[in-house]
């Protein structure tokens, strides 16, 4: 039986880059892809995407405008649970995207568990709001999450990706792609990883 993974394209497309887990997600989605992928588009919904995560899947790639301070159309593949242990969140993010608050969202008190906003739900948020309702319906999270994050050029009010965001959807495709697709192994026993073609 296969792995059940979810791809879940996340941000604001009335925001700028913010969109380009959305544009991704879709540019991915016509791709064939393995038995047990799913494809979600789930734009500012995060927490009905805390709660599809509830059905079981053993890894969750969250794709999504992450700023880590690289150039614009950086892309990073960052794993949530080794960026947790070093105290920092999934990504540090823009608009709706990985760590950070987003401007006039409201903040969580001490002790209070994740704040509900469905236009400003960041993958930490979103993981937290998870964890939450894992531990009240025995459900189990996934195994592995990852975070295939771009670095923003702009997230103010505009639709439509900057030109070196957009330039970076096709090389996202290709990367969440390979990772559906893990490299066979050489004569030597290494990795070897061929050349996917992409449209």
């Amino acid at each position: 039986m296969n792995p059940r993974i979810l791809i879940a394209g996340i941000g604001n497309v009335f925001l700028g880059d913010d969109g380009f887990g959305v544009e991704t997600v879709r540019a991915l989605a016509a791709h064939p892809l393995p038995d047990g992928v799913e494809v979600v588009d789930f734009g500012v919904r995060g927490v009905h995407l805390a709660y599809q995560l509830l059905d079981g899947y053993d890894t969750l790639v969250l794709v999504d405008a992450t700023a880590r301070g690289g150039e614009p159309g950086t892309l990073y593949l960052i794993e949530a649970e080794a960026e947790a242990g070093r105290g920092a969140g999934a990504g540090a993010g823009a608009g709706a995207g990985a760590g950070a608050a987003s401007p006039g969202a409201p903040a969580a008190s001490p002790g209070e568990g994740p704040v509900l906003d469905g236009h400003h739900m960041s993958p930490d948020t979103v993981l937290a709001l998870l964890g939450t309702l894992c531990a009240g319906t025995g459900a189990t999270p996934p195994r592995r999450t990852l975070v295939l994050g771009c670095e923003p050029a702009r997230v103010e009010e505009g639709i439509g990706l900057s030109a070196p965001v957009a330039a970076a959807v096709p090389r996202a495709v290709r990367m969440a792609l390979d990772l559906l697709d893990p490299p066979a192994p050489d004569e030597a026993g290494a990795p070897r990883r061929e050349l996917r073609r992409t449209p």
